[in-house]
């Protein structure tokens, strides 16, 4: 999956990108239900491992049917 792709469902899930301080390859999202933050890798036109995005959507305590299903 795409970061465009990855972004837009966390969006629909109510989580928001926090803005960069400066450059880099990581975005900021958080979760404003639970309070909780995640760092996401930004790798371009790359896909996201699966494993990864795994991990970003336990840290903002979403459940993984939900994120699919969003």
């Amino acid at each position: 999956m795409k970061y465009r792709q990855f972004s837009k469902k966390l969006k629909s899930l109510g989580c928001q990108e926090i803005p960069s301080r400066g450059k880099g390859s990581h975005r900021m999202w958080l979760n404003p239900h639970t309070n909780l933050s995640a760092v996401i890798p930004y790798p371009g036109r790359k896909d996201l491992k699966i494993g990864t995005m795994r991990s970003m959507i336990r840290q903002l305590e979403i459940e993984w049917r939900e994120f699919q299903s969003a």
